[in-house]
This record gives structure tokens, C-alpha cells and sequence, in this order.
């Protein structure tokens, strides 16, 4: 059946949207007037719906896209502008990376993966976004925009967090303070970005690449991610014992145990 026009209206009002198809969810940053800029009702409810992506056992992948013309254009220059005209940056400015930060910390706690794909322009706080999600796919007509340095300010939004986990600390300081902006495949050469395709095969490729990880046993999938994103800071005593605790809750599913009957009976000579 469709949608009554009156909340038609009101999904399009929204400026982020919430969909799921089976074990996959896609969160639709919705302000595309304005380039999908992050403002606070924008960051408000992708803290909401990454709460509730999370908190579903049914989702195993969380797809992150931008309606519109662009990805993400970055941190809304109207709201901080006029937060800096008023003199009131540290509350504004506060208040917003509060919820918008809280979303980028589901991201990377909860037990999916979390896909970015990205077209247009992924611009300051857009290109943290691409960046701090687990993996990104791209158009081949995208454009990344580290934008601080030109602003004179520092990064955010996990930009660091992600960037320097893909590239390393030289690269992700040429990232920020030398490049401003580069291309898809640029990005795909430096190991940000996992697939670039063409821009009118993006959404069909998302969609692929989103089935594809769906198809990861829920219990592998969030402790693969987990310990990947642990490895870098954890001391190898340590990752060691986690990668044994985790394998084996892993090997005491349903899914493991029929795995290895099929491997089995598949190794059985005729």
C-alpha cells in the first residue's frame, strides 16, 4: 500500500531517514538543500536512529548514505557562523558534536558493519563520516574535502579516529593539513576507500557489497570488528587472549556447528 501524502511529507521533513531490508539497515542523511550538512536536528536524529539500528538483532550491516547531490557537505556553516557572530560557539558547537559524537560512537561500538557509501562532495565532518565507518565505497565522481585546515581548525566528527587507523600518522597529516581535497581514486590508492564504481552503479554496488557482509555470522561479524578495532591499542598479550576468547564464543553458535558440517560432509570421500 502507499503512504498517506501527509506522512510522505513528514518523512521528507525528517533529516535523517531510517530503512531496513532484512539484515540490513541504511540510515539517508536527509537535508540535501543544504548538501546534507550537519546541523542539530540532523545530528540529534542520527543519534536516534543508530540507537535503534544497535539495538536490532535482526540488522547485521548498517549502510550510510546521502540524499541528494552530495554525501556530506561537513558541520553546518550557517549554525557555527552565527554561533561565532553571537559569541557562543562553546555551547552551539557543544551541544551539537554531544549527539553528533554520541552517533559516531555507536558506529564503531555496535556489532555491525558499518557501510559508507558515498557520492558528490564528503566534505570536513562528511569525510570523517566516510572515514570512521568500517568500510566505504565510493563514486567514481566523488570528492573528498578535508576542509579544517582552510577554516583553521582541528578535525572532528572521528576523522582522526578513522584516517589515521587506514593511512597511518604521516599520511593522515598530509590528509589534513596539505591536500584540499582528492579524488575517489586517490582515496582508493591510499586504502580509504574499499571499491569505486561508477556513479550510476553506486547504489547497485552498495547494495552487493551490503549483502555480501550480511552474510557473515552475526557472532563472527562483531567480533571480527571488535578485535580489528582494538589491535592498534591493545598490547599483544592482550589482543591474544581476546582473539582466544573470541573464537572460541564463536565456535559455541548454531552458526559454527553447522559450518562444520558442511565442510564435513564436503571433505567426506565418494
Amino acid at each position: 500500500m502507499s503512504k498517506p501524502a501527509d506522512a510522505t511529507a513528514a518523512l521528507a521533513d525528517e533529516p535523517a531517514l531510517l530503512g531496513i531490508e532484512g539484515p540490513i539497515a541504511t540510515i539517508t542523511l536527509n537535508r540535501p538543500a543544504a548538501f546534507n550538512a550537519i546541523d542539530l536536528s540532523i545530528a540529534r536524529k542520527l543519534e536516534q536512529l543508530s540507537a535503534e539500528v544497535e539495538a536490532s538483532d535482526a540488522v547485521r550491516v548498517l549502510v550510510i548514505e546521502g540524499e541528494g547531490r552530495a554525501f556530506c557537505a561537513g558541520g553546518d556553516l550557517q549554525t557555527i557562523g552565527a554561533a561565532a557572530a553571537a559569541d557562543n560557539i562553546a555551547p552551539v558547537v557543544g551541544e551539537l558534536l554531544q549527539h553528533y559524537h554520541a552517533f559516531i560512537t555507536t558506529l564503531r561500538r555496535m556489532p555491525k558493519i558499518v557501510l559508507a557509501s558515498v557520492h558528490g562532495s564528503a566534505a570536513g565532518a562528511g569525510l570523517s563520516l566516510a572515514f570512521v565507518a568500517d568500510l566505504c565505497i565510493a563514486a567514481e565522481d566523488a570528492r573528498f574535502t578535508p576542509a579544517y585546515a582552510r577554516l583553521g581548525v582541528s578535525p572532528d566528527g572521528g576523522g582522526t579516529v578513522g584516517v589515521v587507523a587506514s593511512v597511518g600518522t604521516r599520511r593522515a597529516l598530509q590528509i589534513y593539513l596539505a591536500e584540499d581535497s582528492f579524488s575517489a581514486a586517490q582515496a582508493h590508492d591510499w586504502g580509504l576507500v574499499a571499491k569505486v564504481v561508477p556513479a550510476l552503479e553506486l547504489k547497485a554496488a552498495t547494495r552487493a557489497l551490503a549483502h555480501r557482509l550480511a552474510q557473515n555470522a552475526p557472532a563472527a561479524l562483531a567480533a571480527t570488528k571488535a578485535l580489528i578495532h582494538r589491535a592498534p591499542v591493545t598490547p599483544i598479550d592482550q589482543q591474544l587472549d581476546a582473539e582466544r576468547d573470541a573464537i572460541i564464543a564463536c565456535m559455541q553458535t548454531d552458526e559454527f556447528h553447522a559450518a562444520v558440517k558442511r565442510f564435513v560432509g564436503k571433505s567426506k570421500p565418494m
